[in-house]
C-alpha cells in the first residue's frame, strides 16, 4: 500500500473514514447552503459573520468541558450522540426554510445549537483518531482526515451551489442531516477490540484545570497554540469572505459562490495529501505555514477579478491545511494520553473559539470597508500574531530564534538517560539504608 494511505490498512479507521467523506460532503453543502440562505434573508454581511460567530461560540464555551467528557467516557457512544444532536439541527433547519417559515432568527438560534454539537463532537473526533490508528500512524491518519475533509469540500461547495439553483436551500440542508448516519452506521460496525482505547481517566477536582496547566508549562505547545488562535479567528472566515467576494466584488450568483470553495480544496487536498506521507511534524512547520498562509490571504484579497482571485485560492488551501495538519499532529504527538481529550479540547477552542469574536469583525470589515479588506486585515492579523507568538515563547524558553525558528516539541516523559539515572538514584539510597 501506498505510504500516503498507510492508515488505511486499519479496519476501523477504514470504516470511519468511508463514513466522515459523505457526512463532509454534506456539512460543506449546508455551509454554503446556509450562508446563501442568510444573505436572502438579510442582505448583510455583518449577519452572516454573526452566524459564523453564533455557530463556532460554544466551542469557546464548552469545549474544555468536552474535552472532560472526551476522557472521561467511551468517544464511540460520545461521537454517535453528537451525530444524532447535529443531524436533528440540520433537518429542522431544513425543514423551515422548505416550508417557507425561516427567519433570520431561527438561523441565529439554530447555528448556536449546531455549535454545541460541534463543541462536544470536535475534540472527541480528534482524540479517537489515535484510538484507531495508534501513535505510529497517527500523522497519516491526521493527513488522510484533512484529506477526506477536503476531498468533501472540493465536491460539496460546487453540489451545494448547482443544487440550491435547481431545488432551493432547504433540500439541500435536509440532505446534509441524513449524511449524519454513515457516521454512526461506521461507527457502530467497528471491532471494539481493536481500538487502542487508552484507560479512562477518573473523576476528580480540577481536571480542566489541569489541562490548562499542563499546556501553559509547555512554551512549544503554547506557540503553536498562539498562531493557531490567529489564523483560526482571523484568517480562516473563508465561508464568509469567500461570500462577500463573489457577491460584493465580483457580482456572482450562488453557483460562482460554490465552485469558488471547490477550488479552495484543491489547495487543501493537496497540502492534506502531502501531509499524509510526512513521516515526522516539526513544530516550526506550523509557524512556516502559518505565516505563508496569512500572507497568501492578503494576497488573495488584492485580487482584480474572479478569475484571478479564483486561480489564488488554492495556494491559500494548500498553506491552512498545511498548517492545520502540522499542528494537530504536534499537538496530539507531545501529550500524554490521559490528557488528550482535555488538551484537544483546548486546541480545539483556540481554532475555533476565536471565530466568535472574528468572524463579526472580518464582516463589519468587508461591510463598512469593502470586501477585499476582510481579507487583507484578516491575513495581516494572521501574519502580525505568529510573529508575536514565536518572540513571545521563544524567549520564555530562553532560545535563540535564528538559529532554529522553533524547537521540536519535547515530549513531558523521561528520556531514557533520566530513567537510568532516576533508578540508579534509588539503588543507591537502598545501599545507604
Amino acid at each position: 500500500m501506498s505510504p500516503t494511505f498507510r492508515a488505511f490498512k486499519v479496519r476501523n479507521f477504514r470504516l470511519y473514514a468511508s463514513g466522515a467523506i459523505v457526512s463532509n460532503v454534506g456539512t460543506w453543502m449546508q455551509r454554503v447552503a446556509q450562508d446563501w440562505l442568510v444573505l436572502e434573508l438579510t442582505h448583510s454581511g455583518t449577519a452572516l459573520g454573526i452566524v459564523t460567530g453564533l455557530q463556532f461560540l460554544p466551542s469557546l464555551l464548552l469545549s474544555p468541558y468536552a474535552g472532560l467528557v472526551a476522557d472521561r467516557f467511551p468517544k464511540r457512544k460520545v461521537l454517535t450522540i453528537t451525530q444524532l444532536a447535529m443531524g436533528a439541527v440540520a433537518l429542522v433547519l431544513g425543514t423551515l426554510t422548505v416550508t417557507g417559515l425561516v427567519e433570520a432568527w431561527h438561523v441565529y438560534a439554530l447555528a448556536l445549537l449546531f455549535g454545541v454539537g460541534t463543541a462536544f463532537d470536535a475534540p472527541t473526533r480528534q482524540a479517537f483518531v489515535v484510538e484507531m490508528v495508534g501513535r505510529d500512524e497517527l500523522s497519516n491518519a491526521v493527513g488522510l482526515n484533512s484529506a477526506s475533509f477536503n476531498a468533501a469540500r472540493l465536491i460539496g461547495p460546487g453540489l451545494a451551489g448547482l443544487l440550491i439553483h435547481w431545488i432551493g436551500t432547504g433540500p439541500v440542508i435536509m440532505i446534509n442531516g441524513f449524511t449524519y448516519a454513515a457516521v454512526i452506521i461506521s461507527l457502530r460496525l467497528m471491532r471494539v477490540e481493536e481500538l487502542h482505547t487508552p484507560k479512562v481517566a477518573a473523576r476528580d477536582k480540577g481536571m480542566i484545570r489541569d489541562g490548562m496547566r499542563y499546556l501553559w508549562r509547555r512554551p512549544d505547545l503554547m506557540m503553536v497554540l498562539v498562531a493557531v488562535f490567529f489564523a483560526g479567528t482571523f484568517g480562516l472566515n473563508f465561508q464568509m469572505t469567500s461570500a462577500l467576494m463573489a457577491t460584493s466584488a465580483f457580482h456572482q450568483g450562488a453557483g460562482e459562490y460554490g465552485i469558488l470553495g471547490s477550488i479552495l480544496a484543491i489547495g487543501s487536498l493537496a497540502g492534506a495529501l502531502l501531509a499524509a506521507r510526512r513521516v515526522r511534524t516539526r513544530a516550526r512547520l506550523v509557524i512556516g505555514a502559518a505565516l505563508a498562509f496569512g500572507v497568501m490571504v492578503v494576497v488573495s484579497g488584492l485580487m482584480p477579478t474572479y478569475l484571478s482571485f479564483a486561480a489564488v485560492l488554492p495556494l491559500v488551501g494548500f498553506t491552512a491545511l498545511t498548517m492545520l495538519t502540522a499542528a494537530n499532529a504536534t499537538m496530539q504527538l507531545g501529550i500524554e494520553p490521559t490528557m488528550r481529550g482535555r488538551v484537544m479540547a483546548l486546541y480545539m477552542t483556540v481554532l475555533m473559539g476565536g471565530t466568535p469574536i472574528g468572524s463579526p469583525f472580518i464582516g463589519w470589515v468587508g461591510q463598512e470597508f469593502g470586501a477585499r479588506w476582510s481579507l487583507i486585515v484578516g491575513g495581516s492579523l494572521t501574519v502580525l500574531g505568529t510573529v508575536a507568538s514565536v518572540i513571545y515563547f521563544s524567549r520564555r524558553r530562553g532560545l535563540a530564534i535564528r538559529p532554529r525558528l522553533l524547537p521540536r516539541p519535547r515530549l513531558d516523559v523521561l528520556t531514557q538517560r533520566e530513567v537510568q539515572d532516576e533508578k540508579a538514584a534509588v539503588d543507591a539510597a537502598h545501599r545507604v539504608a
